[in-house]
C-alpha cells in the first residue's frame, strides 16, 4: 500500500447519512486534516452550493472543513462547460437546475437563453414543470448540446428515495431520443477535475465511497485507487459480484490508516 498524496471522499452514506453522524469519518477527517493530506469532498449534489455543505458539516456533522474542500457536480459542470467553450463565446445555457447548478454556470460567464442555448443542463429541480421539460427539449432537438449534471436515479431523503438528477434527465433523453453527456459520478469528469484542483497525478490519489456504481467506478473511469466503504449503499455481498473490485474495503473509515492502509 501507498501513502496517497490527496483524498477525493464522497459525503452522503461516507461521512453522513443524512441527517446521521458517522464518528469515524470525523475522525477520518481530522485525521487528514492533522497531517496536512489534501482533501476535496466530491459530490453529485448541484441542488447546493459549496458554503452551504460546509455549514452543514460543521452544524450537523462537527466537520470543519472550507468551501475549497468541497466540490460539486454543479461546478464540475460548470467548469466543463467553461473548457469546452473555451474563447468561442458562444456561452448560452438553458438550465434545469436550482441555485447550485446556476449560480456555477453563472460565475463562469454563462447567460441564460430560452430558445437557441448552445447547451441544455438537466440536473435535480424540485421545482421542475412541464413547461421547464419542454424549452429543454425543444432546445436539444433544435440542435443544442444535452448535459447531463449526473445519473443518479434516486436520492435518499426523509421521506426515502425520492427522484435523482438522473430520473429528470431520462425523460428528456426519452423524449429527444439524445443522449446527454454526463459530467458527475461515476463518469470521470468530476474527478479528473478534482485530480487538477488538487495539483495531483491519478495514481497518488484515492477515492473514497460507500457506492460501487457511483463513487468506485467513477474511480476505476479515472484510473484512482478506491476504497469503499460499508457505511451506506453497497454491501460486500453486492460488490463481490463485480469485475472490477475496490482497490480497498472496509467497514468503517476508523479501519483506514493513512500510511499503512486497511488494518483490523
Amino acid at each position: 500500500m501507498k501513502a496517497y498524496q490527496a483524498y477525493m471522499i464522497d459525503l452522503d452514506g461516507t461521512v453522513y447519512a443524512g441527517s446521521q453522524r458517522y464518528p469515524a469519518a470525523k475522525r477520518f477527517v481530522e485525521r487528514l486534516q492533522a497531517a496536512q493530506i489534501p482533501f476535496k469532498f466530491v459530490t453529485n449534489n448541484t441542488t447546493k452550493l459549496p458554503e452551504d455543505v460546509v455549514k452543514n458539516l460543521a452544524d450537523n456533522h462537527d466537520i470543519h472543513v472550507t468551501p475549497a474542500n468541497v466540490y460539486t457536480a454543479g461546478l464540475a459542470t460548470a467548469d466543463y462547460l467553461d473548457q469546452r467553450a473555451g474563447a468561442t463565446g458562444r456561452r448560452t445555457v438553458y438550465v434545469v437546475g436550482e441555485i447550485g447548478l446556476r449560480q456555477a454556470l453563472a460565475a463562469k460567464g454563462f447567460t441564460v437563453d430560452e430558445e437557441h442555448p448552445e447547451y441544455v443542463v438537466v440536473g435535480l429541480d424540485s421545482d421542475v414543470t412541464y413547461e421547464k421539460f419542454a424549452k429543454a427539449i425543444l432546445a436539444i432537438k433544435s440542435g443544442s448540446t444535452f448535459i447531463g449534471t449526473n445519473s443518479d436515479s434516486n436520492i435518499p431523503k426523509a421521506r426515502g428515495l425520492m427522484p435523482g438528477a438522473g430520473a429528470l434527465v431520462d425523460l428528456v433523453r426519452y423524449a429527444t431520443q439524445t443522449d446527454p453527456i454526463f459530467v458527475g459520478k461515476p463518469e470521470p469528469i468530476i474527478l479528473n477535475n478534482s485530480l487538477a484542483q488538487l495539483g495531483v497525478s491519478a495514481d497518488q490519489a484515492l477515492m473514497v465511497g460507500d457506492n460501487y456504481h457511483t463513487d468506485i467506478e467513477a474511480g476505476i473511469h479515472a484510473g484512482v485507487d478506491t476504497l469503499l466503504v460499508y457505511t451506506g449503499v453497497s454491501t460486500p455481498d453486492q460488490v463481490a459480484h463485480e469485475a472490477i473490485q475496490p482497490t480497498y474495503t472496509v467497514p468503517s473509515l476508523d479501519q483506514w490508516d493513512l500510511q499503512a492502509g486497511p488494518r483490523d
